[in-house]
Formats: C-alpha cells, sequence, structure tokens
C-alpha cells in the first residue's frame, strides 16, 4: 500500500517533525508513506470572503495537481465522518482487499480546503469537532494510520 499525505504549508516545529519522523519510521514495515506539502497562500489576518475562497482555490489547485487519477483520496475536514481507529483500520484495510492501494490524506491549510478538492474527495473525514492545527494534524493522522496498521494485523497497541 502507498499512503501520500498532500498538506498545505511548511512544517517548522521541531517537536512536530520528530514526532512524524518516528511514525514514518513504524509504518515503514507496513506501508509506503510519503509526505508532501505543498505552498500555502499567503495571506493577511483579516480576509474577505471571496479573497477566503481565493487563497482556498489556489492552495487546492496544488493539492489537486499531487494526485494521481488512480488514487483514493481522504480529506480531512471538521464536518466529515467521524471513523473510531477500529473503523479506520476497517476502511484501510478494505481498500487494499479491493485493490485501491494509493491512497492519499489531504490536509488543507488555515482555511480549510477548497471545493474542487472536496469534489476530488472519495471520503470526507472528521477526527472530532474541535479544531486542530493543521500542521498538528499531520502528527495526529499518523499515529491513526499506524494504529490501523496494528488493528488490522491483530498486534497490540491500539488498546
Amino acid at each position: 500500500m502507498k499512503i501520500a499525505i498532500l498538506a498545505v504549508g511548511k512544517l517548522k516545529e521541531k517537536y512536530l517533525k520528530q514526532g512524524i519522523e518516528e511514525y514514518l519510521k513504524r509504518l515503514s514495515t507496513y506501508a509506503k508513506v510519503e509526505i508532501t506539502e505543498v505552498a500555502d497562500e499567503k495571506a493577511p489576518e483579516n480576509l474577505s470572503e471571496a479573497e477566503e475562497q481565493e487563497v482556498k482555490r489556489k492552495e487546492g489547485e496544488r493539492l489537486l495537481s499531487k494526485i494521481g487519477h488512480d488514487t483514493y483520496v481522504i480529506t480531512l475536514e471538521i464536518n466529515g465522518k467521524k471513523l473510531s481507529s477500529e473503523q479506520l483500520a476497517a476502511k484501510m484495510d478494505k481498500l487494499a482487499t479491493y485493490g485501491k492501494s494509493n491512497i492519499a490524506f489531504v490536509i488543507g491549510g488555515s482555511l480549510g480546503i477548497s471545493e474542487s478538492v472536496q469534489k476530488r474527495s472519495d471520503l470526507a473525514l472528521s477526527f472530532s469537532t474541535l479544531t486542530f492545527p493543521h500542521q498538528m494534524m499531520r502528527l495526529i493522522l499518523l499515529e491513526q494510520i499506524y494504529r490501523g496498521f496494528r488493528i488490522m494485523r491483530g498486534e497490540p497497541y491500539h488498546k
């Protein structure tokens, strides 16, 4: 299985980079996992609705350019479907069983995900109704993917 994590913006925080490196190392025995960053759109603090949409549109174009036509796309969205760790593991297992070996998890920028990326999504996934920093979501997502593989294989970790 090949898993891509597509994210808007550069990760700067050392503690997040260290955590991500740890989970990438753990995941290397289960799948090929790559993180691709696309540039975030520079924008002032107070944007109009039209300006926000334009920022998301530009970031969305960058994200879509990294997604292959045969890729199953899971977008992380606050209003997406909520799954337990076991349900996410079952979903990943089902995708692999039915030949969907390329999966992309998409993490938008600080304003969210564009409508065009939402339309390309096969599954909108929500981790919580809470809002998390998009940089931190990379680490949380990797931990859940790792947990999912452990669950699929019946290995201890997830309890």
